[in-house]
């Protein structure tokens, strides 16, 4: 089913206090975090080569990536790493990063539900709270940060949270006034102006009218915002297609109002002709890749300010399947990339990766909790006290890991 683009926004009465001295800063000066999230569970065995690991080619005889020096479609070389090497479909992309210290890799990364169903480990991830205990699905976890931080849909230009989505996502549900808009619609709007009026008009004299006017205004200004590039398309055309266009647009908005984002790309589920260092995967890999460093250049010198975290719900497993695949697995590896970013290395816990370190003698196994490691990003990029964090990741203690 297609999901239908319309205007989404949870409502709040009233904004939790700036939980930052930086908050109080001009909206120019201010951090920005883009959480993109990889739906489907993307293979991160085929772009961070474990090429220490003998088992790593004998587990996927045809589709593991030769190791370093090895001729033609190689793994690539990542300087001041033995363990670990680089895919050659993102080097173009990513290995200057790497040399710039702007992009970081955290492995044996994840949460810590272990059902492999892409539904129920994405609600897990979005929602923060573990996979134990009572769950509330009107709770995620960007919306609690943006509380605690002061940015919603009517916090004012430079302090806004946004999904750049079809509609609000789970991570940015919440009491937090969050607006959407799905960037691959642009002109093509889902509610129009006499809709979006009657819409309102419901709402009004309600707890919900503030959130809801204030929603479709951003979601105005953002299409007004647009409007200027899709003008220009005739001279100014954009050569890529896909996610690069897309980062680019995310780019300019977060340099410009957006403090908070998320962006979703799907895709990734690649039980079947997976493909090695060529193919479906490293095509895919390469044009994320792309896009990323796409949005760097449209931050300009805001890039410096920036924290990207790369996520999937959870990692495919060690062993290629039968039809040239990967099945769902557990432990992923995260991209940490931002201009200001103590990065150019493997970070978080690791450990060996043989048959019998398996987690469950088939996945990689989670070392570093994904909240853990959220929170103690934010600790150092916000300024974050530990009840503040507490009120993102209850019951999480912070694991500081020195990127930022």
């Amino acid at each position: 089913m297609k999901r239908r683009r319309l205007l989404s926004a949870t409502a709040g009465l009233s904004l939790m206090p700036l939980g930052s001295r930086l908050w109080a800063a001009p909206a120019a000066d201010l951090p920005r975090f883009l959480l993109v999230f990889l739906r489907g569970a993307y293979d991160a065995h085929n772009l961070l080569v474990p090429q220490s690991s003998p088992y790593y080619h004998e587990a996927r005889p045809t589709l593991a990536i030769a190791r370093v020096g090895s001729g033609e479609n190689a793994a690539l070389a990542l300087p001041g790493q033995t363990d670990w090497a680089l895919a050659p479909a993102v080097g173009d992309a990513l290995l200057p990063l790497w040399q710039r210290q702007q992009l970081a890799f955290v492995p044996f990364a994840g949460s810590d539900d272990t059902t492999r169903s892409h539904f129920e480990t994405q609600d897990t991830f979005e929602m923060g709270q573990g996979s134990g205990g009572r769950r509330d699905f009107r709770s995620g976890f960007l919306n609690r940060l943006a509380g605690v931080l002061g940015a919603s849909a009517r916090s004012g230009a430079g302090h806004e949270a946004l999904a750049f989505t079809d509609q609000v996502p789970l991570v940015f549900r919440g009491p937090q006034a969050v607006a959407n808009h799905a960037l691959r619609y642009l002109g093509k709007a889902g509610v129009d102006g006499r809709q979006s009026a009657s819409i309102e008009r419901m709402y009004q004299g309600t707890a919900l009218q503030t959130a809801v006017s204030n929603g479709f205004e951003t979601r105005t200004e953002v299409m007004n915002e647009m409007a200027g590039e899709m003008q220009q398309a005739s001279r100014n055309a954009m050569g890529t297609r896909g996610f690069e266009t897309e980062a680019r647009r995310i780019g300019r908005l977060m340099r410009e109002r957006i403090a908070l984002g998320f962006v979703d790309v799907g895709g990734w589920d690649t039980h079947a002709r997976q493909g090695g260092a060529t193919g479906p995967l490293a095509d895919k890999l390469g044009e994320l890749s792309r896009g990323l460093v796409a949005l760097a250049t449209e931050l300009g010198p805001v890039w410096q300010r920036t924290v990207v975290v790369v996520a999937s719900e959870f990692g495919r497993t060690f062993r290629e399947n039968g039809t040239r695949g990967t099945d769902h697995g557990h432990g992923s590896t995260y991209w940490v990339l931002g201009g200001g970013l103590r990065g150019g290395r493997v970070a978080g816990e690791q450990q060996a990766l043989r048959a019998d370190t398996l987690f469950q003698g088939r996945d990689t196994p989670v070392l570093n909790e994904y909240r853990a490691l959220l929170a103690g990003l934010w600790a150092r990029q916000y300024g974050l006290s530990q009840g503040q964090l507490a009120t993102v990741f209850e019951g999480i203690t912070p694991v500081d890991l020195g990127l930022v």
